[in-house]
């Protein structure tokens, strides 16, 4: 099985879609489950996070790489839009749920997109040969649009963290970016084009108090973001060769303790140098007590005895359960074809767990609720010989809804299909997060 995301073939036209929503209730997201797309995106996520282990020959994905030429325009595209947001001001008076002045930002990206598009993508990725009337850049430009939140719900979550996903990866898939050793480009990539995009987004938040959309509150992992805790925790993980299995123990010699997380020098040391502080920095920024009240699931992971390749593999299985799993998170992911809705012919049938029976149906769901779908939690972390971290101080309880009940003792059932042979956290399990080791 492949280990890397396939490159079309230049020199076949390629029948480009415009792309649209398919995800319309529940039910479809195991359909989604089963899909290339879906394939395509956790391959491609395994492929980052595996570049982002440190190397033997002492290689660490800790400071600036190199750019390729695709890199460097991809930065001059981020650059564009950041100096948008400086440009937009603020709209006056007061606003319960974020600032309305976001929806003339986003109007501006919109009516520039094409162009920015135009000017700061390889033109090997814009005049890739199509049949039908439809360009690359069409596909291109959906996924950019959806990757900085909603104008309409003044929100921002990990929907739209995977639609820039999505949008580096078609830029992958179209050839964009140089062949490399190692990990080199993909290390790259998370470093200059992944990390700056989420420098903008948190801008974009504290400038126009952008709600957290789909979150799950004190209940989930972070309330917008969840990419840089996968590929910030493979940065700490053991150094790995090409030919080594993506380490499930373990951790670099160099790296904090995972319970550096509630000290706040150890976070000022370590955010500007690792994604997972990083992550971790911004919520020190936007929050303010306690750390295992106001983020009871990074607490719980950051007491693994196990290293920060355990806590890798547990943020892996994480997200294809609250992210990839979810339907309030995946229902606005557009289809096109690049990322298809068509079956993987390989993909394993879908499990019918309790997880997956919770989705809401279209009549009754909403766009960024998540209320009848039971949180996964991290019990790898916890009720385990490889954890240190004791309770809360005080216990959080479980709320009931309807005939769920979301809380600790209620982790859920996902398919988690093989990915990688070489990457033992994507496998399949009927009950990821419950199991010990």
């Amino acid at each position: 099985m492949a280990t890397q995301l396939s490159v079309l073939d230049p020199g076949k036209p390629h029948v480009f879609i415009e792309p649209a929503k398919r995800i319309n209730e529940g039910q479809d997201v195991s359909r989604f489950l089963v899909s290339s797309a879906y394939r395509d995106i956790t391959l491609f996520l395994v492929q980052l996070n595996r570049a982002m282990f440190p190397r033997k020959d002492g290689l660490e994905a800790v400071a600036h790489m190199p750019e390729s030429s695709a890199i460097s325009k991809l930065q001059g595209l981020l650059k564009a839009i950041d100096k948008v947001v400086d440009d937009v001001p603020l709209d006056p008076g007061t606003h319960r749920f974020g600032n309305t002045a976001f929806r003339k930002w986003y109007q501006v990206l919109e009516e520039r997109s094409l162009q920015l598009l135009k000017d700061h993508l390889p033109e090997t990725v814009i005049d890739f040969p199509h049949e039908n009337g439809i360009a690359s850049i069409q596909e291109l430009k959906a996924y950019l649009l959806g990757s900085f939140g909603s104008a309409q719900r003044l929100d921002y979550g990990t929907g739209h963290e995977l639609s820039f996903l999505a949008f580096v990866a078609s830029i992958w898939k179209l050839g964009g970016f140089a062949p490399s050793n190692e990990g080199s480009e993909e290390r790259s990539i998370v470093l200059n084009v992944i990390e700056p995009y989420l420098a903008i987004v948190r801008k974009l938040i504290l400038k126009y108090s952008l709600e957290p959309a789909g979150s799950h509150g004190v209940w989930g992992l972070d309330d917008h973001f969840f990419l840089p805790y996968i590929l910030g925790s493979a940065q700490y993980g053991p150094a790995i060769t090409d030919s080594d299995s993506t380490p499930i123990e373990g951790s670099s010699p160099r790296a904090p303790d995972p319970g550096g997380v509630v000290k706040a020098n150890i976070v000022a040391q370590e955010r500007h140098g690792n994604l997972y502080f990083g992550a971790i920095g911004f919520i020190y920024d936007v929050k303010k007590g306690p750390f295992w009240e106001h983020s009871p699931t990074l607490f719980d992971i950051s007491g693994v005895r196990a290293g920060w390749a355990k806590i890798n593999k547990g943020m892996l299985k994480m997200y294809n359960a609250e992210v990839l799993s979810k339907f309030p998170v995946v229902q606005h992911f557009p289809f096109g074809s690049l990322f298809s809705f068509e079956g993987d012919t390989e993909a394993q049938e879908p499990v019918f767990s309790v997880h997956m029976a919770s989705q809401p149906r279209q009549e009754n769901s909403t766009s960024s609720g998540t209320d009848g779908i039971p949180s996964t939690m991290a019990p790898w972390a916890r009720n385990s010989s490889n954890t240190t971290r004791m309770p809360a101080p005080t216990a959080l309880p479980t709320r009931s809804v309807g005939s769920n009940v979301i809380g600790r003792s209620n982790p859920i059932e996902t398919r988690l299909p093989v990915v990688s042979p070489n990457d033992s956290a994507f496998v399949p399990m009927k009950a990821p997060w419950a199991k010990k080791g």
